[in-house]
């Protein structure tokens, strides 16, 4: 039998003291939310992008497959990613809702919960990102300052990137000028979308956008790298809603609301995992704090998916107003179906909307196809003057959310339960959503603002 020596015994214990207290050490935390992304990611199996920056990313943390915005718009699905509450419970679901109002009681921003831990908070403007909130409330300070470099000394940080290149706008001619150029030859599109060469061209635009994200991501880890931050700092890349493409953001199929997911936590994550569990937005909060210290509140809906938290079976989300679109649609999604309710029925899906007749070059050329009937019924089906009140999916059978199962017999169990589902989630989180906002007069009031 061998003793240690005094001496070995005393660097033996200082080595696990100093182990202990660098596991206990409260992490950097870095949020990346990358504007208007679906997960069409070299690493989620996009064969034509090239994104080496975040597939490294993934490499060196865990993927998730299955991750959710709570609406599939930028401010109702931030003001949840900022209080880890549904948009829709707290009175932020209209998309943007001109005459903010405060919190509700009991209702507080991530980041006071962090500052109050320790942080120094960080909501980062160029040329590090776009310094993006667009919260549907009235927020005093949400953040200290707008780089970590001027944190107090020994302060750990919380940063949020706004990468704006994949949303509409000068992201995209960037894209092509600074990308490889997507062979739109060999491009497959979903099958609700027209072939033809205007669609072929936005969506290709849009993989080219994407991939001037993975280089502002790259000079991202660089800096970090430099700074030695890497090992003391909890990255979550995630997208803020689905793609800005037809039939993706404002609209509840898999396309609006489904989002890339990376997780990069050195020491605490497995490298190169993947993860098939349901994670929706609000989580990123409750992952966060939880990371921090900081306990979640028992009124928060975040959960924490990093931690020991209970793996989610079903995920909610929800559409409301957007810009003078009147609408209010809901959906409850389990690892297989997809059940959306839609509560105004006779508004069609393709109604006046300003942005996207802007904006979007496909969503004017399906109308155009419609009109002129060239279009097969799983492409117009979009553009018909009515919605159904009920849509279910069977997403692994069906993963582009053609064929509707509402009104099929063998399905009819199935329809019934996740209706059921949705109505007491509707009532237990306290639903706000309502037509009481005229949208044409805010519409209005926000032009004489502008």
């Amino acid at each position: 039998m061998s003793f240690l020596s005094r001496r070995d015994y005393l660097l033996a214990s200082a080595a696990l003291t100093t182990a202990a207290r660098a596991a206990d050490r409260q992490p950097n935390i870095i949020w990346i939310l990358a504007e208007d992304m679906s997960p069409q990611l070299g690493c989620y199996g996009e064969p034509l992008i090239q994104t080496p920056n975040i597939d490294k990313l993934a490499k060196e943390g865990t993927r998730f497959q299955n991750a959710f915005t709570t609406a599939p718009v930028c401010s109702a699905s931030r003001s949840a990613l900022a209080t880890g509450m549904f948009q829709t419970t707290i009175g932020a679901h209209n998309h943007r809702t001109f005459r903010k109002q405060p919190l509700p009681a009991g209702v507080r921003l991530m980041t006071d919960r962090l500052r109050e831990a320790g942080y120094y908070t960080v909501l980062g403007k160029q040329p590090l990102a776009t310094p993006k909130t667009d919260y549907n409330f009235i927020a005093e300070k949400p953040f200290d300052g707008s780089d970590w470099k001027d944190r107090p000394a020994g302060k750990p940080f919380f940063a949020q990137l706004t990468f704006t290149q994949s949303h509409k706008g000068p992201g995209w001619p960037l894209g092509r000028k600074t990308t490889p150029n997507i062979d739109q030859s060999k491009l497959k599109l979903p099958p609700y979308w027209p072939d033809h060469p205007i669609a072929l061209d936005e969506y290709a635009n849009y993989l080219e956008a994407i991939q001037a994200v993975d280089k502002q991501v790259g000079v991202l880890m660089d800096r970090l790298k430099t700074e030695g931050l890497l090992d003391d700092t909890l990255i979550i890349f995630m997208g803020d809603n689905g793609s800005c493409t037809f039939r993706g953001k404002q609209f509840l199929y898999e396309g609006g609301i489904r989002v890339p997911l990376i997780v990069r936590w050195p020491g605490r994550l497995k490298p190169g995992t993947v993860r098939e569990d349901l994670i929706t937005g609000v989580d990123l909060v409750g992952a966060s704090l939880a990371a921090a210290g900081v306990a979640i509140p028992a009124n928060m809906h975040g959960r924490d998916f990093l931690g020991d938290a209970p793996r989610r079976t079903h995920i909610f989300a929800a559409r409301d107003r957007c810009d003078i679109a009147t609408e209010r649609l809901r959906c409850v999604r389990d690892s297989r179906y997809k059940y959306i309710r839609n509560f105004l029925p006779a508004i069609p899906y393709m109604q006046s909307n300003p942005y996207k007749e802007q904006e979007y070059a496909t969503w004017n050329l399906v109308k155009q196809l419609y009109k002129e009937g060239k279009l097969n019924p799983a492409q117009a089906r979009f553009a018909e003057d009515h919605k159904p009140v009920e849509e279910l999916y069977d997403l692994q059978q069906d993963p582009h959310e053609i064929n509707n199962l509402a009104e099929v017999p063998a399905h009819a169990e199935r329809r019934k339960a996740m209706r059921r589902m949705l109505d007491e989630w509707v009532q237990q989180s306290g639903d706000k959503g309502n037509l009481m906002e005229d949208p044409v007069e805010i519409y209005n009031d926000f032009f004489k603002r502008a």
